[in-house]
């Protein structure tokens, strides 16, 4: 029965007119108008950056203004501060730390290597002349071999061997790395009245 009342009503326009007027008023939310107003112009935007590549460069390119203005210049000045205090802070660790070079250009030797060095001259006496001579010394502070450094100097077979007996008998300290003897090589001034040793 009551369907059959309710197909004759919906079938009746007039009535299910008069049925719609008596149900209550439903009102809209009161944000509803803000948000379909933000929805359409979401909407609206979108569609007029998808017009031509001109206004997608220039969206774009808005864009990416408008990050830089509110991401990176908010970031700019603690960055720029940090660099600049990096940059202090090492120049203060490497000044001081820093080798200073002598104006004589010699190279201080450490415990980490040193360069050979004479321990005791021979007894046998100087040599003729004065001549630089590059001797070569192994790990046992032996002299093995040496050079004759002065440009024209020039010895007979006599002062050649006094030069030889002077540097064979004279004792050295053989160079070391790393607390290590190795072998090295060091270069003395001779002269009649002086020896002068140079690393």
């Amino acid at each position: 029965m009551m369907r059959h009342d309710m197909r004759q009503l919906l079938n009746n326009d007039q009535a299910l007119r008069s049925a719609l007027r008596r149900l209550p008023r439903r009102n809209a939310p009161a944000d509803m108008t803000t948000a379909l107003r933000v929805v359409a112009s979401r909407e609206r935007e979108r569609t007029l950056r998808r017009r031509s590549w001109k206004e997608r460069v220039a969206t774009w390119r808005e864009r990416m203004h408008f990050k830089f203005e509110n991401v990176m210049r908010p970031l700019a000045l603690p960055v720029a501060g940090g660099v600049f205090s990096a940059a202090a802070l090492f120049s203060m660790w490497v000044v001081p730390t820093y080798p200073v070079l002598a104006a004589s250009n010699t190279d201080v030797p450490t415990q980490l290597s040193t360069e050979a060095r004479v321990r005791g001259f021979s007894a046998i006496g100087h040599a003729a002349g004065d001549v630089l001579v590059e001797v070569e010394i192994d790990e046992r502070g032996q002299m093995v071999d040496y050079r004759i450094v002065s440009p024209g100097y020039e010895a007979d077979m006599t002062e050649r061997r006094h030069l030889e007996n002077l540097l064979v008998f004279t004792s050295y300290i053989p160079a070391t790395s790393f607390g290590k003897p190795k072998p090295g090589k060091m270069r003395m001034w001779l002269s009649s009245s002086s020896i002068d040793v140079k690393g």
